[in-house]
């Protein structure tokens, strides 16, 4: 199975995964629904190796895609790329937003090629360096830019008054070099200058005289070693400052470049790698990584971490982005909308920040974007098991794509409706034998896998022909009282009470029901209020309150969930400081929450949530 290196943001990155919608085969009906919150993610999934902690590089494990089965695989976990509901989101600001066709951008744009091509392979020569560092502070200025060619110009600034410095320090030493050599022969002589006078011939005069003589050498000798010793302590303390200078400045530069890389920013990759290879020319480009950052470029590229790896990665998704973006074009002329959107979120995922993706014309993206609404609709609609408006869907989809696959959508459906009508049957049949345990039993069972299935009012109807219509209703009752139907009971509220009149277990089951029910209709009521003054994000509070105690209710779930998408940065940001909260990263999760309040500073929530962090940091109160 291929796997290709997905560059991700961190999350924010990442933060993200095309949100193309993909209707979920028939075999997984039956299973329970994941987790609202979980993004779209499945269960960690072990290492294999035993490993129970120990942070490696971006975590456990590295970002793989997957293009077989449209999945990412990062830090143990799993997720369709297809179906993740942070990404949906910011793909969907996306297709919205008008192209990037400003003059600004334009010139922006053509800054950042000109710069690129001063520092092409084989044009580049110290003017064109010049020229191209004088560029990126102009660059910078532009909105569109986030300040990183001003990043890349302070790292060349710096390397290169590294590199100054360095050649003060060879200065230096070739001065040291000289002087030791000096030393050293001055040494030499002295230790073997002959005396002028000859040594007297008695013994003990002799002894005297050579012990003497000795004396004058050491003399001579010793301050020329002591200079000895420290001129070559001074050359390996600037040899020393040289190799550690450089090595500095170029780990500072690779990390400058793996961090743009890693924020798919690939253009400024490529002028920072070029900058790195005209001002560090000794051919030495091995990245300075910790191992597991070695063993990721190793599995993906096939060669050492280096610079150069970099370069061509980059120069390979930007000809990726380029051929998703005309792949999008000739599909969409086509009509082929299943294939055109999968191949634009692919190669937004890949190259957000690229001209080609900011440059697509709105009309086009919103072709893809009514495509995409209707597919995630298509799921929402087969997940609620309303098979009634997810066949319609399907027609729908039919008629706009002609590459559209209703193979897994329409198998889901008719087996329900199969299912559904099956069980109808027998609870018509136990009906008219008067089996009331397998009526309520089959009908349950019915409305289970089709709760809004039309063909249940004809067998309600007939069961009313034949039972008494008090008893009827109470059986509804607690019918949809076992389904947790609160809005079918709060919507047919007149006939329970007069079915339950005489019953004071179902009067206080009734009670509740409607007084619980008033209150989520007042919530709705509430948001909606607050959603018509423009607070988005506050109508979102407000439903999300209501649905921590009523999260079943239908009409509830569908206002939170179209204020979750008009709020979706505020959203975005609470789940992710939820999230980390429940990780015990308190730090990162009081950012998000102090970010979240920002967007939105009346959230009770958010200030909830700082209170809580604050107390798990400072335990103390200090």
């Amino acid at each position: 199975m291929n796997k290709t290196f997905l560059p991700v943001f961190l999350i924010g990155a990442l933060a993200v995964s095309p949100c193309v919608a993909q209707v979920p085969d028939a075999s997984r009906q039956a299973e329970p629904a994941a987790p609202a919150n979980n993004g779209g993610q499945a269960p960690a999934k072990s290492d294999g190796g035993g490993s129970s902690g120990g942070s490696s590089f971006l975590g456990k494990d590295v970002p793989f895609f997957d293009p077989s089965s449209e999945t990412v695989t990062w830090d143990g976990k799993s997720w369709n790329i297809n179906s993740n509901r942070v990404f949906q989101a910011r793909f969907e600001k996306y297709l919205n937003a008008p192209e990037e066709d400003s003059e600004q951008y334009k010139q922006y744009s053509a800054i950042l090629r000109s710069i690129t091509d001063k520092l092409a392979p084989g044009r580049a020569t110290p003017r064109s360096l010049d020229e191209a560092f004088k560029l990126l502070p102009q660059a910078a200025e532009f909105n569109a830019d986030a300040n990183l060619c001003d990043s890349i110009a302070n790292q060349v600034y710096a390397a290169w008054t590294a590199n100054q410095a360095n050649d003060r320090l060879v200065s230096a030493n070739k001065v040291l070099e000289d002087d030791r050599k000096r030393l050293e022969w001055n040494t030499k002589m002295a230790a073997g200058a002959p005396s002028l006078s000859s040594a007297p011939s008695d013994p003990a005069l002799a002894a005297e005289w050579t012990r003497r003589q000795q004396e004058r050498r050491d003399a001579e000798m010793q301050p020329l070693a002591t200079r000895l010793a420290e001129v070559n302590a001074l050359l390996k303390a600037n040899q020393l400052k040289r190799e550690v200078g450089s090595l500095q400045a170029r780990i500072e530069f690779q990390a400058l470049i793996v961090q743009m890389f890693l924020q798919r920013r690939f253009q400024h990759v490529l002028i920072a790698t070029r900058f790195y290879r005209n001002i560090f020319n000794d051919g030495d480009s091995q990245l300075r990584v910790g191992e597991d950052a070695k063993s990721l470029f190793a599995k993906t590229t096939g060669m050492p971490p280096t610079v150069s790896t970099l370069d061509a990665m980059a120069n390979e998704a930007i000809r990726d982005v380029r051929e998703g973006v005309d792949a999008f074009d000739f599909l969409l002329e086509k009509d082929e909308l299943e294939s055109a959107s999968k191949r634009l979120a692919e190669s937004f995922l890949l190259g957000e920040y690229m001209p080609e993706i900011r440059g697509l014309p709105r009309e086009k993206k919103r072709q893809a974007l009514d495509f995409v609404q209707n597919a995630n609709q298509l799921i929402s609609a087969i997940e609620v098991k309303d098979y009634a408006l997810a066949e319609s869907l399907v027609t729908q989809l039919e008629k706009t794509a002609k590459d559209f696959d209703n193979s897994k959508p329409m198998a889901a459906i008719q087996t329900a409706k199969t299912l559904a009508a099956m069980h109808l049957a027998k609870a018509k049949n136990a009906a008219v034998s008067g089996d009331r345990a397998t009526l309520e039993t089959e009908l349950k069972e019915a409305t289970q896998i089709w709760p809004r299935n039309p063909a249940l009012a004809e067998v309600s109807g007939m069961i009313f022909n034949q039972a008494d219509v008090q008893q009827r209703a109470l059986l509804d009752f607690d019918q949809m009282l076992s389904q947790k139907n609160y809005r079918g009971i709060f919507d047919d509220q007149a006939r329970f009470i007069a079915a339950t009149a005489t019953d004071a277990r179902r009067q206080t089951q009734l009670k509740e029901v409607l007084q619980n029910m008033q209150l989520v209709e007042g919530a709705i009521l509430r948001a909606q209020e607050i959603e018509k003054r423009g607070d988005s994000a506050g109508a979102w509070e407000s439903a999300e309150k209501a649905f921590g105690q009523f999260p079943d209710d239908n009409k509830l779930n569908q206002v939170r969930a179209d204020l979750t998408t008009k709020a979706a940065d505020f959203v975005r940001a609470l789940r992710t400081a939820e999230e980390l909260e429940k990780k015990d990263q308190y730090g990162s999760s009081l950012a998000w929450y102090l970010k979240a309040r920002a967007k939105y500073p009346g959230s009770e929530i958010a200030s909830e949530g700082i209170t809580r962090v604050v107390k798990e940091i400072l335990p103390d109160g200090t």
